[in-house]
């Protein structure tokens, strides 16, 4: 059994809009074989709370637009590790610091990783953009 295409989709949704907001380090497990309840688990992580929080609700905002309805969320309060739970997909968003104390990638070590692929942001050279004619 792999993760279903609806999950595939709720992930790239869910990378996109953690990529907006300077999330880091995303991975994405393949847990439909142990799991009877979910597909993805998908986990990013923020620099500080604030930056946690914002991955967060980015996030939960880009998956409501696409349709996809919340089941339950955890630890939005403190800001270090939340999760969002949206059936297919479960989403962590980790302060870098409760990233490496939990590893959940060396506690799912045998889920397959699936490939996470968000669009390059442009850089401005030199700190100057370019001017567009």
């Amino acid at each position: 059994m792999t993760a279903s295409q609806h999950a595939i989709d709720l992930l790239a949704i869910a990378a996109a809009a953690a990529d907006s907001k300077q999330a880091t380090d995303l991975v994405a497990l393949d847990v439909s074989q142990p799991l009877p309840f979910a597909d993805v688990f998908f986990l990013a992580t923020g620099r500080n709370e604030r930056n946690v929080i914002a991955i967060a609700n980015e996030i939960e905002d880009k998956l409501i637009e696409a349709g996809s309805k919340p089941l339950r969320r955890e630890g939005r309060a403190e800001g270090r590790w939340i999760l969002l739970d949206f059936g297919d997909i479960i989403v962590h968003v980790f302060h870098e610091e409760e990233r490496v104390y939990y590893s959940l990638e060396r506690l799912w070590k045998d889920c397959p990783a699936l490939p996470i692929e968000v669009a390059e942001r442009a850089e401005p050279q030199d700190g100057v953009a370019e001017a567009t004619e």
